[in-house]
């Protein structure tokens, strides 16, 4: 796929904490569990938790979004011009 050579920027680590909270089906998800769902090393998540990793390729992106139940923008934003792959997130609408 096109996408697959693109990454994407977690917007915010606590969003991500929360929707895991909290998925679309109302219940709550481990790192572990989504890790498996998504299937990548459970660490990966605790890093992005932690805000030592940053970034995932796209397909990453999009499972842990489809398996947290919500639109892969609410916790992702394509990296690019405007959004650098390292460094600090310009302000983004909505973005607490």
């Amino acid at each position: 796929m096109e996408h697959a050579k693109h990454r994407f920027r977690l917007v915010n680590p606590d969003r991500l904490r929360m929707l895991m909270a909290r998925t679309g089906t109302g219940a709550a998800i481990t790192q572990r569990a989504l890790a498996a769902e998504v299937g990548i090393p459970h660490s990966t998540i605790d890093h992005l938790l932690s805000g030592d990793v940053r970034t995932q390729p796209a397909e990453v992106a999009y499972d842990i979004a489809r398996v947290l139940g919500v639109d892969h923008l609410v916790l992702w934003a394509p990296t690019g011009r405007s959004i650098p792959a390292d460094g600090a997130t310009p302000a983004l609408a909505g973005t607490p």
